[in-house]
């Protein structure tokens, strides 16, 4: 049974950093393509960053510059590293494997 328990979103102020962790379990990992999606309020969900199994990384437009995405597969552990927040990345962030497997989403809410 694949598992993805995301953590460590939360209420910030526009400028803050955050970082959002993904545990994953029953897959096999280091084989997987790891993405990062969310879902604001009203609007469909989109690609945050993904990550391949050998570390290659890529972005979403908005996102280059000020996110970074990144795995440790001995742990099976996806993080997303969020910089420079704006009230816009106001979202649910979901974490996903293989396009298949979605974790159940956390908030992160950007506001002043």
């Amino acid at each position: 049974q694949v598992q993805l328990v995301e953590s460590g979103g939360g209420l910030v102020q526009p400028g803050e950093s955050l970082r959002l962790s993904c545990a994953a379990s029953g897959i096999i990992f280091s084989y997987n393509t790891m993405r990062w999606y969310r879902q604001a309020p009203g609007k469909e969900r989109e690609l945050v960053a993904e990550i391949t199994g050998l570390g290659n990384t890529n972005y979403a437009d908005s996102m280059k510059g000020r996110f970074t995405i990144s795995r440790d597969n001995a742990k099976k552990m996806v993080y997303l590293q969020m910089n420079s927040l704006k009230p816009e990345d106001t979202a649910v962030y979901y974490c996903n494997a293989a396009r298949i497997y979605w974790g159940k989403g956390l908030l992160v809410t950007v506001s002043s």
